[in-house]
């Protein structure tokens, strides 16, 4: 069989193949349409359903990954699959996100991520707007920046936390690549001034110390803010990531500039619904404790004595009084598990205030 034989029989295959898979994709997206239906028959009149159930695709999504057989890998089969599920989704009912806008951010790369291509994301100028959407009902769902690897927590998000009744519904994370973005108008020899985000700058600060170290560093809103600024200045640079710079048609002076090759930030899901236990999940909580000496030690000690995995703690200034502290925790388990319990319950015993945020499904992708 000659090369030109061969290929002709595999795009053949190929063309079947693709047939199978539209068929397939096609009657997924039917059965969307029935569960939507099912759904709404079985709820009291007047009553919304809810369609979006975070602990359900995280299953789907662990699950698929555990049958993948290659050779692609598991996560770029995840992603296929995410964006299958986000168009049946919106076939039931188009989710509305909330992200920190405007368009082009990670923030808004982590909602697509999380959700797929084919939900409303909808930009919001401040982390405490998104905050208040979701808690109007205005969108379903909101996503936030929480910590980044290099530079440690968003304060502006543990504090709305505080500020407001939000439930956690799942998490994500995002490789954070940052890139020295120019404009057509922009002269290239005499840049004086670099837009971004206040942490992108501190992300890039051995780099631009090594290769622009006189140059006005200013920080504004977002990435995107900064990329849109660009657009109209001959005389200024922006960092930011891939989408900003398709978005706006810059082009990338500098590639990864970021000064650690991992660096990486976290975002959750907010929203009003709780999410039942997967067996692979994080909770979150808000303690505050009385101002006395080993109240720290009285804190942490419930989770070392039942086993729990501690993933993160940070310490917040109380809007209660002076040189008083909350402390936002992030640990292995769901809230309806027994030793959860036990540890939530000595915790409130000996704090002043106990919130908890929620429960929910591991960052899948």
């Amino acid at each position: 069989m000659s090369d030109e034989t061969q290929l002709q029989a595999l795009r053949k295959r190929i063309d079947t193949i693709d047939e199978k898979i539209l068929e397939l994709i096609s009657e997924r997206a039917q059965c969307a349409q029935t569960v939507a239906q099912v759904k709404q028959k079985a709820l009291p009149s007047g009553q919304a359903p809810v369609f979006y159930r975070p602990e359900r695709e995280a299953w789907v999504l662990k699950h698929i990954m555990d049958l993948n057989p290659g050779p692609l890998d598991n996560e770029e089969m995840a992603r296929l699959f995410r964006e299958i599920m986000s168009a049946c989704l919106a076939l039931e009912q188009p989710l509305q996100v909330a992200y920190l806008g405007p368009e082009g951010t990670f923030t808004q790369a982590a909602a697509l991520k999380h959700f797929g291509h084919s939900v409303i994301s909808v930009p919001m100028a401040a982390i405490d707007e998104i905050f208040r959407e979701v808690a109007a009902g205005a969108v379903q769902f909101g996503v936030v920046p929480v910590e980044n690897s290099t530079e440690g927590a968003i304060n502006h998000t543990l504090d709305s936390f505080h500020e407001h009744d939000m439930v956690i519904c799942g998490e994500v994370e995002l490789r954070i690549h940052h890139h020295l973005l120019v404009g057509e108008n922009t002269q290239t020899g005499k840049i004086s001034r670099v837009y971004s985000h206040a942490q992108s700058l501190a992300q890039c600060r051995k780099w631009l110390d090594a290769h622009y170290p006189n140059v006005e560093r200013v920080a504004v809103a977002s990435n995107a803010d900064a990329a849109k600024r660009v657009k109209g200045e001959w005389n200024s640079a922006a960092i930011a990531g891939d989408m900003a710079a398709e978005l706006y048609g810059l082009t990338r002076l500098a590639e990864k500039i970021e000064d650690r090759p991992d660096n990486s930030t976290r975002f959750l899901i907010i929203g009003n619904q709780s999410v039942p236990a997967t067996g692979d999940d994080k909770t979150s909580i808000i303690v505050s404790m009385r101002n006395k000496p080993g109240a720290l030690h009285h804190l942490l000690e419930p989770f070392h004595s039942n086993g729990i995995d501690l993933t993160r703690i940070e310490t917040r200034p109380s809007r209660s009084g002076k040189w008083t502290y909350v402390f936002f925790i992030d640990f292995c388990g769901h809230h309806s598990d027994p030793l959860i319990k036990d540890v939530l319950e000595k915790i409130a015993d000996e704090s002043v205030a106990l919130k908890v945020l929620g429960s929910y499904p591991k960052a899948v992708l």
